[in-house]
This record gives C-alpha cells, sequence and structure tokens, in this order.
C-alpha cells in the first residue's frame, strides 16, 4: 500500500538522516519502525505517509493514508466529536456540511476506540494520552487503509495501550496496513510483521519482525545488553525483551515467571 525506494533525506548539506530505504507496507499488515531518539525514525516515518518529500528516492502510495501524530495541538476548542468528525473532510465537496453518514461514522469510530464517553468533552482539555485516541478515532472516521501512527502508545497508560495495541491488530486483520514508530521492542515483537532498525544515517535494516527483532540486533540498536524472554500471559506464551537496566533493589515476586530463551550482550 506504500512502496519506498532509495529514500534518503537530510535537513542541511552534509548530514543525511537516513539513506538508501527500501520498505513497504502492505495490506493487512503491521510495519514497525525502531531505532534510539534522534536516529530518523519520524522523518522516515513522515515521508511514507506522504507529509515531507524526501531529498531523494520515491514514495508511492496506492491507497488512502491517515496519519497520527505523537502530539497534537489544536488552535481552539473543538468538542471530541468535532476533531473525530474532521476526519471526514477529505470526502466532503468544498463548503459542504457533514451529513448523517459521515455522523454515523464518526460515532462508531468513537465507539471502537472506546471513547464515545468522551465526545462532548473539550479536545483542548484532555490529557496527552487521551488525544492520541481522539486521533486514532479521527483516522478511523476517514475511511483509510493504511494508517501511519508516530509513537501511538507512548502517552498512554497500560490499560489504553493493551487498548490500542488491540485495535490495531484487529484493523491489520480486517486488511488495514499499519506503520508506527516505537520505542517499545515488545510492542514490536507482539504486534508488528515487518520492522525497520534504524542505526545509522547509512545503516538502515528491513525484514520480517521475527526474524529482525533478535537479542544481538536489539543490543547493537540501542548500545547495551538485551535479551529476551519468554513469559506466560493470560493469553499464553509471548517474547519480550529485558535490557540490562543495572542491578536490580529488590526482587519482587512475580506473578508470571519468566523463562530466558536466548540472551545476547551487545
Amino acid at each position: 500500500m506504500i512502496e519506498a525506494r532509495g529514500l534518503g533525506h537530510r535537513y542541511t548539506k552534509d548530514a543525511w538522516v537516513f539513506r538508501g530505504v527500501d520498505v513497504t507496507a502492505h495490506e493487512g499488515r503491521v510495519l514497525a519502525v525502531l531505532g534510539p531518539n534522534g536516529r530518523g525514525k519520524s522523518t522516515l516515518l513522515r515521508a511514507l505517509a506522504g507529509l515531507l518529500t524526501p531529498t531523494e528516492g520515491t514514495v508511492t502510495a496506492s491507497a488512502p493514508v491517515a496519519y497520527v501524530p505523537q502530539s497534537h495541538s489544536a488552535a481552539f476548542g473543538y468538542s471530541v466529536a468535532d476533531m473525530v468528525l474532521m476526519g471526514r473532510s477529505r470526502h466532503l465537496k468544498a463548503y459542504a456540511v457533514p451529513g448523517r453518514k459521515d455522523r454515523e461514522l464518526t460515532a462508531g469510530a468513537l465507539d471502537q476506540v472506546g471513547i464515545t464517553h468522551m465526545a462532548d468533552r473539550s479536545y483542548a482539555e484532555l490529557s496527552g494520552g487521551e488525544q492520541q485516541m481522539v486521533l486514532i478515532a479521527r483516522a478511523l472516521a476517514a475511511q483509510c487503509r493504511v494508517m501511519v501512527l508516530d509513537e501511538p502508545v507512548s502517552a498512554l497508560d497500560l490499560r489504553n495501550q493493551a487498548r490500542v495495541l488491540t485495535l490495531l491488530q484487529e484493523l491489520a486483520a480486517d486488511g488495514m496496513g499499519i506503520a508506527l514508530t516505537t520505542h517499545h521492542p515488545d510492542h514490536a515483537l507482539h504486534l508488528a510483521d515487518d520492522a525497520v532498525l534504524v542505526l545509522g544515517p547509512d545503516d538502515v535494516r528491513t525484514g520480517p519482525a521475527a526474524e529482525l527483532l533478535d537479542a544481538r540486533a536489539l543490543g547493537e540498536l540501542y548500545g547495551l545488553p538485551v535479551a529476551t524472554a519468554r513469559v506466560e500471559g493470560p493469553r499464553g506464551p509471548r517474547t519480550v525483551v529485558v535490557p540490562d537496566l543495572g542491578p536490580a533493589r529488590s526482587a519482587p515476586a512475580a506473578t508470571c515467571a519468566p523463562t530466558l530463551v536466548k540472551e545476547t550482550a551487545a
């Protein structure tokens, strides 16, 4: 649904953010972009969404794309319902007023994200995490076929992280293409089909998430020892990433005992 070839971008003459990137966001698949702060993840994502013209290379989209930024502020005190209704604007003719279908789709998007109870609240008065969920609902109301999200759960509590990640899985299962950045390798391992690791301007790696996101590569990406572990969760076993955070203050009892399956020092 989005295909980038030979993608490169720089902000100054000799300072490339990345170069030579080939990546595709497929229908019904989740693409996760990972990397340390300042390595160009958001820049790459904006290029994929068509919001930034790359210095070199091409980006081709074969379906409507919606972009969900990491943070956003509204100039006026719009209600949550009106913010989501704005997602219908590309379907309206000039000077047209949203109709019943637009409002029904808005109500459906609010319900799908689980924020119907917030419909009459002022968007400006919401927390950053609540605003993020409103923007996801707006993208759904737009009836996009590809959703591009910059750190979609960075400001959310644990419960709402689970809600949004589950929603993205469901959307991909329904055929939507999903591309997102994340600082949580656990989320990428749980959610993503494909991955991009941005290690440096000339070292951007792409491939299947299950193959690319191993302990060695993640340790190299973040510059610290990393291990992967299998834990028994409520819905069965899953792989988590365990970074070396130094000696622990204490060892609290865990409800789910992890079993290490791989450990590689960076």
